[in-house]
């Protein structure tokens, strides 16, 4: 009865049931462990130089490049957080004591609507100004209660977000260090033709690296571009303003657009014409151009997918997973690529080998 199927088969199921076990109990932290081992993939290169330059120390290397990450991406992240926890707690407030208020804003651009255009839109049903202004002011009064709660939900996790902090920099830690020991067993365990899964692990951390540094590079350029627009014209909240047109620009082509679509109509709707018009060729020819450029350099170019694939893949993962998607979405998109490209690739030499003797 103990033959070796069925040793084989009943460790196999062990191996599976430890396997997802273990995933359950690092699932509390799967953005920690995520982005730990997206920065590790982003820092190898630099980790490798260092690691020439120190004599092969591999402890001295890991930390140094621990430290370039700190100071590069992680510490420069944090900080700007807190200053947009900070502003939009001050925004709330004001929203909620009328300081700032949205319906107004909406009626000064209705205002400049012309009479041709509101009997234009009675007959499509669509005239009902007063009930329209009533739903945005519903809405800010909703955004803002929202907004405020968020705020405090981030101060009351910050006890959470320092452990999952210290676990991702701990863990980033050790795959700098052992990362290359890590990959040769991985592959070594993958029950795969060597080819297969050394092509596989090539496009999982091709893609890893180049979707951060496209998006983020992207996402970057654009916030940055738009904040600081918003500054100049004087708009209040220019960072969370531009941090909002950062996270948008995740989405290709349209998502800066609308932050600054709106309030360029707005400009133009209450006299405004020269800051509505600057906002206009600052969105188009600036921060337009920025991700017509760049996105497909830095992120089309590595992963080699098409853009519709990209920005599917980056809504759908966005959809599913939160800011963690933005990444894994294009990952999961590119290995099914791949995946069907080397079972294509397979069935294709099957067919054009020799008949067998007989």
């Amino acid at each position: 009865m103990n033959s070796p199927a069925l040793q084989r088969g009943t460790f196999l199921f062990l191996l599976a049931v430890v396997t997802i076990a273990f995933g359950w109990i690092l699932f509390p932290f799967f953005g920690a462990v995520m982005w730990g081992l997206a920065l590790a993939i982003l820092f190898t290169p630099i980790y490798r130089r260092l690691l020439k330059k120190m004599g092969g120390r591999r402890n001295l290397a890991a930390i140094t490049t621990l430290l370039m990450a700190m100071v590069v991406v992680i510490i420069p992240l944090v900080a700007v957080s807190l200053s947009l926890v900070e502003e939009v707690s001050l925004l709330s407030q004001k929203i909620r004591s009328g300081d700032i208020s949205f319906s107004s804003y909406f009626q000064q651009v209705v205002n400049a609507i012309p009479k041709w255009a509101l009997s234009l839109l009675d007959r499509f049903g669509l005239g009902n100004v007063e009930g329209l202004i009533k739903q945005v002011s519903q809405a800010a009064a909703r955004g803002s209660q929202a907004i405020a709660t968020h705020a405090v939900a981030i101060g009351q996790n910050t006890f959470e977000f320092l452990i999952s902090f210290g676990i991702m920099l701990y863990l980033l830690f050790f795959l700098l260090r052992d990362g290359a020991e890590l990959s040769k067993t991985i592959r070594a365990s993958l029950p795969l033709a060597k080819p297969h899964t050394h092509y596989l692990l090539n496009k999982f951390t091709t893609v890893i690296r180049a979707t951060i540094k496209g998006n983020v590079a992207v996402a970057a350029a654009q916030g940055i571009i738009g904040g600081v627009t918003f500054s100049l014209m004087g708009l209040q909240g220019s960072l969370l303003w531009g941090a909002l047109m950062a996270f948008l620009s995740l989405l290709p082509a349209v998502g800066a657009a609308l932050i600054w679509g709106p309030v360029a109509i707005y400009f133009l709707a209450v006299g405004a014409i020269g800051k509505g018009l600057g906002l206009i060729f600052v969105g188009v020819f600036v921060i337009g151009l920025v991700d017509n450029i760049l996105r497909p350099l830095l992120v089309g170019k590595d992963t080699q997918m098409p853009d519709y694939v990209v920005l599917m893949s980056t809504i759908g993962g966005i959809a599913l997973f939160g800011i963690n998607g933005f990444v894994i979405g294009p990952v999961i998109a590119a290995l099914f690529m791949a995946a069907w490209d080397l079972f294509a690739s397979s069935n294709e030499a099957d067919d054009n080998a020799p008949p067998p003797l007989s």
